[in-house]
């Protein structure tokens, strides 16, 4: 064998190893689902790492389960249900297998009415929908303060289950449970949880989450 011959060999085997690990990478990618949570400052990890905020912690959570499943977090602060629609379409262009839905509370703090607030986020998950109609919604529950002490703070609460009822989707009662209102789990604000606050948040997402995975 020439030495060309011999050279030319090697390469068209190394040629070949890389197209096989590419093909396998490619058919990776194409076979992990993908989760997409929509939510405000409280999903973002506000002020906290990225790998922080319980969307993350819940991609280890999927990865120490042996789910291939990839999280999106498409979290902002101060984020409204009105500024999630606007947000929503650029994250429409792929698959998306589970949604996770937390928004609302802003809207709350600023007056907007209960019924623009459930319309809004309604018209959310029918945008998802219709691009994925496969797709598994989780909706997020929120509380205001002193729950079900008047009409409109007994209204938003129940929101959450109405919407998750109408949609078939799964409901988390509560994001914050164990978290809001204890100064060890919540930054100096008293309200955005602190890096231990957010892996209580995975554990009540983990919850209604792992079931619906596992399914996929």
């Amino acid at each position: 064998m020439t030495l060309e011959i011999y050279v030319m060999k090697n390469a068209i085997i190394s040629i070949a190893a890389i197209l096989s690990l590419l093909c396998a990478q490619v058919a990776n990618a194409a076979q992990m689902k993908r989760i997409l949570v929509l939510g405000d400052s409280i999903s973002e990890g506000f002020q906290l790492k990225p790998s922080e905020a319980y969307p993350m912690l819940l991609a280890k959570k999927l990865r120490d389960a042996g789910l291939n499943l990839e999280v999106i977090n498409a979290s902002a602060t101060g984020g409204t249900t009105a500024g999630g629609l606007e947000r929503l379409p650029t994250h429409l262009k792929r698959k998306i297998d589970i949604f996770i839905l937390e928004l609302g509370i802003n809207d709350a703090f600023r007056g907007i009415p209960v019924d623009q607030i459930q319309k809004n986020l309604q018209q959310i998950i029918d945008k998802v929908k219709a691009r994925n109609p496969e797709v598994r919604i989780v909706i997020a529950g929120m509380q205001l303060p002193n729950y079900a002490a008047d009409d409109y703070v007994s209204a938003f609460g129940k929101m959450f289950t109405d919407l998750a009822a109408k949609n078939g989707a799964a409901l988390v009662p509560y994001l914050l449970d164990g978290v809001a209102g204890d100064p060890a789990l919540t930054l100096p604000d008293g309200i955005h949880p602190n890096a231990a606050g957010q892996k209580i948040l995975a554990e009540n997402v983990w919850q209604t989450l792992e079931p619906i995975a596992r399914g996929l």
